[in-house]
């Protein structure tokens, strides 16, 4: 059984409890609804929870530890062979949870029975034509060996798939009886049906929460194992960066610190100014008509993908400034350059600040104008002097959450800075970021317990901290705005 037909089957067998928990609370009293303590609806809504919650539930917990558990299982099958590293245990694992699908699939089909399994693996060379036919790619050294932990992996998963079938329909009608034997004309169905909504938003807010946490141990976990395989002092103060996967490598962070700052301080030079005029137009010049149609258009920019960006800063903006600054001023032949990823990203985040600024300034009290205009101001004046000093907590508030989100952008840099770590001053320069050294770290046929690797969650770990302690600030300083005028 396939696990949408497993989850079809709960939301049937919830729906059909709901509307049998609602006819046996009106049997019991005869028709009279006046006689229960609830609604006859809500009745129904604690056999639809008890019975379809719980069930799904049970469900997300088999999904997310039966694969743990058969590939701990699976892999007891490849110990005494010659892996005695667990990268290449994982790279072996990898192959055996390939060739078990592609055995899925076959079999499926129609295309392999267990007779033909057996020739398999008598006949090892034939391995890969089948797979090939059921679009599974392997590795170059799989051996017998995989393919009977592949075998016992397929065995385990379909074990498990009818189990987690049995289970999870008992465990739905258990709920659905269950709660159905609880209805009386006194059972207080409206406080056990809120009461159970509550649990479930408090679990679906803490998803968020742990999310986060497990990120963030995952980042320090694997941190942890990087330091103790390369000094910290060389990373947090080296000025070199150049990875090595054959040894002798050089992971200083500086010059890629250095570069995300340069490149996300030209950004906001470029949005900062322009989204602030383009809110103070929005906020106290244009008329309602032009506000309307200025400000929408204004925010698509938001919706562009940032890969439409790159392409822009690659296409057009990058070869622009090498053919008439770079060159002509003799700083450089390249197209991939500081300013070109500055002014591409500038041009993103403007609706960032345009529309927090906007939204902040029109949040200041209209009274403070009043005031001004009676004491002789004009309307310059008036914004200069009164609005944008009441607006500027949240003003910078909106450039430091813009300032937050320049740091954490990878595309636009991969394709319009370039991809060399050095420290310079020159803005028409190539140079990288700590996001495109991340990808590039842990993309391609590397070692993952290797330094080389581990670094990328340790560059991750530290631009973590920086965007956590710019997104406080900034949300701190506009909490502060908000008490301070609302």
């Amino acid at each position: 059984m396939s696990l949408g037909a497993l989850l079809l089957i709960v939301i049937v067998l919830a729906i059909l409890g709901a509307v049998a928990g609602r006819r046996r609370a009106l049997g019991l009293v005869g028709g009279d609804k006046r006689a229960l303590h609830s609604l006859p609806g809500h009745y129904g809504q604690v056999v639809f929870l008890f019975t379809a919650v719980p069930a799904l539930v049970l469900t997300g917990l088999w999904l997310f530890l039966a694969p743990l558990l058969i590939d701990r299982m699976s892999s007891e099958s490849l110990v005494g062979s010659s892996l005695t590293d667990d990268t290449a245990m994982t790279l072996v694992m990898t192959d055996v949870r390939r060739i078990a699908r592609g055995l899925e699939v076959l079999s499926a089909n129609g295309s392999l029975s267990e007779s033909d399994i057996s020739q398999m693996r008598a006949d090892f060379s034939n391995v890969r034509v089948r797979m090939a036919e059921a679009g599974v790619a392997l590795g170059a050294d799989v051996g017998p060996q995989v393919f009977e932990a592949a075998k016992v992996y397929r065995d385990y998963s379909n074990t498990s798939r009818v189990l987690m079938n049995i289970a999870v329909i008992a465990v739905a009608i258990a709920g659905l009886f269950w709660s159905l034997t609880r209805i009386s004309k006194d059972y207080r169905a409206r406080n056990a049906s809120e009461k159970f909504t509550v649990v479930m938003l408090i679990a679906a807010s803490l998803v968020a929460v742990l999310t986060t946490f497990g990120i963030v141990f995952s980042l320090v976990f694997e941190t942890y194992n990087f330091f103790r395989m390369h000094s910290a002092a060389d990373f947090f103060f080296g000025l070199v960066w150049n990875p090595q996967f054959r040894g002798g490598s050089e992971l200083g962070i500086l010059p890629l610190l250095w570069g995300t700052f340069y490149v996300s301080f030209v950004a906001l030079l470029f949005a900062v100014p322009i989204g602030l005029l383009a809110a103070i137009y929005m906020a106290e010049y244009a008329s309602k008509p032009m506000r309307s149609v200025a400000k929408p258009l204004l925010e698509l920019l938001a919706g562009i993908p940032t890969i439409v960006y790159g392409l822009f800063a690659l296409i057009t903006v990058g070869p622009f400034l090498r053919d008439y600054f770079a060159q002509p001023l003799g700083l450089g032949n390249s197209s991939s350059s500081v300013l070109t990823a500055g002014i591409v990203m500038g041009i993103m985040l403007i609706p960032f600040v345009s529309s927090l600024s906007d939204d902040i300034i029109n949040a200041v009290p209209q009274s403070l104008r009043d005031g001004a205009y009676g004491l002789g101001s004009t309307r310059s004046e008036t914004i200069r002097q009164v609005v944008m000093p009441a607006a500027l907590p949240g003003i910078v508030g909106a450039v430091l959450l813009a300032a937050s989100r320049a740091i954490g952008e990878t595309m636009i840099v991969v394709m319009g800075a370039g991809a060399a770590a050095k420290l310079g001053l020159n803005p028409l320069e190539a140079m990288t970021t700590v996001t495109v050294k991340i990808v590039s770290q842990l993309t391609g046929d590397t070692e993952f317990a290797s330094p080389e690797t581990l670094v990328a969650f340790a560059l991750g770990l530290t631009l973590f901290v920086f965007t956590l302690g710019l997104n406080i600030v900034a949300l701190y300083i506009v909490r502060k705005y908000r008490e301070q005028y609302e």
